[in-house]
């Protein structure tokens, strides 16, 4: 599974792929600091996933969004917001999950886990 990471604080991007690269079948294809390079990195590293921080500049969260689904119609996304508000807003949009950035790491590991699990499942029954 191929994530990328898409948040413009560097150090959140740290944290995400230390945590990541110490799961199994798990690989960090790449890092993004806004929407623009989001959009224009997504199929070059041929992510699967991406985390999205919700707030990422250069484009208003859901104009990104569709942006990548128009790209990238599989990828899945978790959205990422230290605004717990931002959730309903994000699913709403049309992202796979969404996770606060003050939730436990085990959390979004779950999130990104069940969501690997239910792209396996879809490969195996095509």
């Amino acid at each position: 599974m191929n994530i990328l990471l898409a948040d413009d604080q560097s150090q959140i991007r740290s944290a995400l792929r230390l945590l990541l690269e110490q799961e199994p079948g798990i690989v960090v294809a790449g890092e993004v600091a806004n929407a623009r390079d989001l959009l224009s990195q997504i199929q070059i590293l041929q992510a699967d996933m991406v985390l999205l921080d919700w707030e990422v500049p250069g484009m208003e969260a859901e104009r990104t969004l569709a942006r990548l689904r128009a790209l990238c119609p599989t990828v899945a996304v978790v959205a990422l917001s230290g605004r717990p508000e931002a959730r309903d807003a994000s699913l709403v949009a049309g992202v796979d999950a969404f996770v606060s950035k003050i939730d436990p790491p085990d959390r979004l590991l779950e999130t990104v886990q069940a969501l690997v699990s239910d792209q396996q499942r879809e490969r195996a029954s095509s």
